[in-house]
């Protein structure tokens, strides 16, 4: 009778332990799910984004569902794939939307030289907010619509910069 009472413990035990390890692989299942189609969390670090982005590294929220309807706008924080680099993601804002005329500063270091392009169609123009260190539609030109990934909405870090990141009044 022991070896028995010993088996029944060992299966009981294997099944609960079980049972936890698929608990837990839902769990992992259902986190992706959210971060790769409603949310996730971005690490944006670099000054082309001051003062709005600090230049140490900020942890940001971004909801990846509204770009997929087009409600994304002039003054929205975006991420996106680099038109150039496709490993590197970008945190911009946006300036323009397709038909859209922007005025620009060529080069703000050197000049106050001024152009101004119509935004193509299916393509969007992004700016950082410091125009003096920002890799950006300037340099590149607009951005394919495909390339976005999100639009940020909340900051996590630093904690003292903890909230909304409201859209820019143009």
């Amino acid at each position: 009778m022991g070896v028995r009472n010993s088996v029944t413990v060992l299966l009981n035990f294997a099944k609960e332990g079980f049972d936890k390890a698929v608990l837990v692989g839902k769990l992992f299942c259902c986190v992706h799910v959210f971060n790769t189609y409603f949310c996730s969390v971005v690490l944006a670090y670099g000054p082309s984004m001051l003062p709005t982005i600090s230049t140490s590294s900020s942890l940001l929220l971004a909801e990846l569902v509204s770009h997929r309807f087009n409600k994304v706008g002039p003054g929205d924080i975006v991420i996106l794939r680099s038109p150039e680099v496709p490993r590197k993601v970008l945190t911009k804002r946006v300036i323009g939307l397709e038909g859209d005329r922007v005025t620009y500063v060529v080069d703000p270091n050197n000049s106050d030289k001024s152009e101004t392009v119509v935004v193509p169609k299916g393509h969007i123009w992004i700016e950082g907010d410091n125009i003096y260190n920002s890799y950006d539609s300037r340099n590149f030109g607009a951005v394919p619509f495909g390339l976005l990934q999100g639009k940020v909405f909340w900051r996590i870090w630093p904690p003292k910069d903890f909230g909304s990141l409201r859209r820019r009044a143009e």
